[in-house]
């Protein structure tokens, strides 16, 4: 199995400091635990606190999942993070006609962003497949 670092253990620890909403979980591809993360504060602070411990393990399971090459995932989810809602992380990707739409409605009225905390781990992996 051929090893890529696709996902940075410094990004990860960074969005854990917000982790009781589940950003680092989907940062490591894991929208599920992230939403639960999301609606439950880390599991009431229990599961925020473990995953401190567990942040190496998503991050060694992120980088054998998922496609490195032209795309940077850590660039794609600062942009997502913050400026999600302008579409800046969807003409990162060279997906500038709905970059352009996320810019003018705010990200799809938010839905937009949803759904790429919940896809971009695979819009990028699906890219660079593409691209090489």
């Amino acid at each position: 199995m051929r090893y890529h670092d696709t996902h940075s253990k410094v990004i990860g620890y960074l969005l854990w400091i917000f982790g009781f909403l589940g950003s680092h979980r989907f940062y490591y591809g894991k929208p599920i635990t992230g939403t639960i993360w999301f609606f439950t504060l880390g599991l009431l602070f229990v599961g925020w606190i473990i995953d401190l411990f567990l942040i190496p393990s998503m991050d060694r399971q992120a980088d054998l999942r998922f496609n490195s090459g032209r795309l940077d995932y850590n660039i794609a989810w600062i942009l997502l993070t913050f400026l999600g809602v302008f579409g800046v992380h969807r003409m990162y990707q060279g997906k500038w006609i709905t970059g352009l739409l996320y810019l003018l409605t705010g990200g799809f009225f938010l839905i937009g962003v949803l759904y790429d905390f919940w896809t971009l781990n695979q819009q990028i992996s699906e890219r660079n497949r593409l691209w090489g």
